[in-house]
Order: structure tokens, then C-alpha cells, then sequence
């Protein structure tokens, strides 16, 4: 069975000729939003995450196979074959925040009543990477690819 696309809300694949639901609001069938779902069901599931006021679905096909649609998909690679091409290690890490700054906020508001600069979010998330980084030593050292709890050692 060759797959046209997935289902956008159980994402089990929609097979090329198959029957599937479009949503009748324009946001949903726009070209970048393409949602297609397999059964009414699914569509239905959907409704009310998006909100809408007065909607239907409506049944269409999937496309038919073609030489080049199925040469094309025996081309792809299989997805348990697939594997990494540059390390981890080899990526750029990107000195982003690491921590929820509004419940660190209201942690601190309601533990001593007071107010957190916006300079100890990269403060915390500095001492966040240390302590990751060492507890990412001692899983390689003990030969797991885990991050346990007991990894984070004081």
C-alpha cells in the first residue's frame, strides 16, 4: 500500500485512491495547511481544538497512483534504516533559556515575595547545562545512553 499522506489528527496513513475528509472552514484546506483526515472521526476530533463556529467535512479521494508517484515513494528510505549522520556532539548548541521563567517567577513571588530579574534566567540555565553536562559523563561512563536521576550528583 503506497501512502499519500497521513491523517492530520490520528496520523495513520491515507493511501492514494483512498476516501478522506476535508474540513470545510478555508484555514484548515489552504495549500500550507492541507489537513486531511481519515474518517469523519477524525475530522470531528478536530473541531474543537480549532475552534470553529459552523463547519463540515467533506469527502474526497486521494490521488491514484502514477509510475512517477510510485517511484518516487520506493525511493524514499525506510524509516527504521534511517540513522545519523553527524553527532550530537558535532551540532552547534545554542545558548537558549532553559528554564520556565513564569513559574520560576511565581515560585519565587510566592515562596519569599519578590520579584526576579530577567538576568537570572540565563544565570539558571548556565548552572542547568553544568549540571547536565556532568550527568551526561557519568551515563557515557557508565556505558548508558540514559540521563538518570542519580546522574545529578551535588
Amino acid at each position: 500500500m503506497l501512502t499519500w499522506r497521513p491523517c492530520s489528527s490520528c496520523k495513520k496513513p491515507i493511501a492514494h485512491g483512498q476516501l478522506y475528509q476535508v474540513c470545510s472552514v478555508s484555514t484548515c484546506n489552504r495549500a500550507r495547511t492541507g489537513l486531511v483526515f481519515c474518517c469523519v472521526g477524525c475530522w470531528d476530533a478536530h473541531v474543537p481544538v480549532m475552534n470553529h463556529r459552523d463547519a463540515w467535512c467533506e469527502e474526497e479521494r486521494a490521488p491514484a497512483v502514477t509510475a512517477a508517484t510510485a517511484g518516487v515513494q520506493a525511493e524514499l528510505p525506510d524509516p527504521a534504516r534511517r540513522r545519523i549522520v553527524a553527532s550530537p556532539a558535532a551540532a552547534p548548541v545554542e545558548e537558549e533559556v532553559l528554564i520556565v521563567a513564569s513559574r520560576l517567577k511565581q515560585y519565587i513571588t510566592d515562596k519569599a515575595d519578590m520579584n526576579t530579574s530577567a538576568d537570572v534566567l540565563d544565570a539558571l540555565s548556565d548552572i542547568v547545562r553544568a549540571h547536565a553536562d556532568g550527568a551526561i559523563r557519568r551515563a557515557r561512563a557508565e556505558g548508558r545512553k540514559t540521563v538518570k536521576g542519580r546522574d545529578f550528583q551535588p
